[in-house]
This record gives structure tokens, C-alpha cells and sequence, in this order.
């Protein structure tokens, strides 16, 4: 649970990079997927650890659609990738 969280805080941090007319879309995005996903097994690591990674692949695809800098997304990519 720990690491989701710090999952959606690191996205939170990544949406206040978006220009500031698409941020309240984003941060009800990320919101509403993780909400969706709260009553997911935690003990399935497995299928925790690709939910991780396609928050970050698609954090990659919404920074690289607005032209922000991917290395915004190092932090995300060390907690989704190392724990």
C-alpha cells in the first residue's frame, strides 16, 4: 500500500509540470485509477509491479504529448521499477 501511495503522490508531482488548463483532467485521471484499483489483491506482486509500470509508461506518454522533460519522471520511474 505504501508504494502505491507514494505511486499517486510522484503522479500528483508530474501533473503540476502539465500545462495548467490540463491538470485538473489529469490529477481526476490518476485519482480515479487509483480508486478503481484499491480493492486489488496486494499479494499478487506481480500483477502490482505491471500496474506500476503502466502508471509510468503512460505518465511518460502524457509528459512526452505536453513536451515536458522525461527525466520529470525519474522519481516516478525508482519507485515504480525499485520500490
Amino acid at each position: 500500500m505504501k508504494k502505491a501511495l507514494r505511486v499517486y503522490a510522484q503522479m500528483l508531482r508530474l501533473v503540476r509540470r502539465l500545462p495548467k488548463d490540463s491538470r485538473p483532467y489529469y490529477a481526476k485521471y490518476a485519482r480515479e485509477n487509483f480508486v478503481n484499483y484499491r480493492d486489488f489483491d496486494a499479494s499478487d506482486s506481480q500483477a502490482l509491479d505491471e500496474l506500476f509500470h503502466r502508471a509510468y509508461n503512460h505518465s511518460l506518454w502524457v509528459l512526452n504529448k505536453y513536451s515536458v522533460d522525461e527525466l520529470a519522471a525519474q522519481k516516478l520511474k525508482e519507485i515504480c521499477f525499485d520500490g
